[in-house]
């Protein structure tokens, strides 16, 4: 066997399949939030690649198979373009998921996720939750949530992390001020290392709003129906350790297999 060329032809798969994964999508597309309450902002913007004459993007929002918006978009000259939308009227009344999707040319097409609350859906509680921390006592989550009600949590040894139950009404967020005492996400030099969040099993974004030498304050979102979070970090109180490596990859793996995506890119 000519074990070089055999080496060869893998360096060159390798190489091929690294270009692919790295080259830009034609168009994208973004929010300026992950959820909208009724009466917000809605901006939709992105970029092309490449600029075609006076082409205008087709953008729509829809509500499952509902449209509830439709508008053409100029791009300009740097490739950029951006439409504003007042969440607000006759078509916007169903609490959940929306999806806008901007068409652009021949098969660019590309869409992005995001959550819409209707006023009347939209039940906000702070408050603080007492977490059992067995020989160490308690200690507390402040919290707060929109679109559901926060029903336990508790310490997952297995996890490194907390396991948290919902009852979700509609979709919603929740906001969850985390002590570095008892529960965190570090590497081994103190640096904070990102945390993995599941819900029903899909990983999730999260945005940090907070971060100090005592807490760590995280938000998500969550989707009408979900139930269970997980929030895997690297030590759960202290007598638990630190094994930091072997969460964070089996998460990783996890996440490579099972990825609530926010943004999908079709192409045709």
């Amino acid at each position: 066997m000519d074990y070089k060329f055999l080496f060869s032809l893998i360096i060159i798969s390798t190489i091929s399949v690294s270009s692919a994964y790295s080259q830009e999508p034609f168009i994208t597309i973004f929010t300026n939030n992950e959820v909208f309450q009724e009466g917000d902002t809605i901006v939709i913007s992105g970029k092309v690649q490449t600029v075609i004459g006076d082409t205008p993007i087709t953008l729509q929002v829809f509500r499952g198979d509902n449209l509830v918006e439709i508008a053409q978009i100029n791009v300009a000259q740097d490739g950029s373009y951006s439409h504003t939308i007042i969440a607000e009227g006759p078509l916007w009344r169903n609490s959940g998921e929306y999806i806008a999707r901007a068409l652009y040319g021949e098969g660019n097409l590309v869409e992005v996720n995001f959550s819409f609350l209707e006023s009347e859906g939209i039940s906000q509680v702070t408050d603080i939750f007492e977490v059992d921390a067995g020989n160490q006592g308690t200690f507390d989550i402040p919290y707060s949530i929109n679109g559901g009600s926060l029903e336990k949590i508790e310490i997952d040894e297995g996890i490194l992390g907390l396991r948290i139950q919902i009852d979700s009404k509609t979709a919603g967020t929740i906001t969850l001020e985390l002590p570095r005492e008892f529960v965190g996400a570090e590497k081994q030099n103190g640096a904070d290392e990102v945390f993995i969040i599941l819900i029903d099993n899909l990983q999730v974004d999260y945005e940090e709003l907070e971060s100090s030498s005592d807490l760590r304050k995280i938000s998500f979102v969550f989707e009408k129906g979900d139930s269970e979070i997980q929030i895997i970090g690297t030590y759960v109180i202290p007598e638990f350790g630190q094994i930091a490596l072997v969460i964070l990859t089996s998460g990783i793996i996890l996440s490579l297999v099972a990825v609530r995506s926010k943004m999908k890119i079709i192409y045709s």
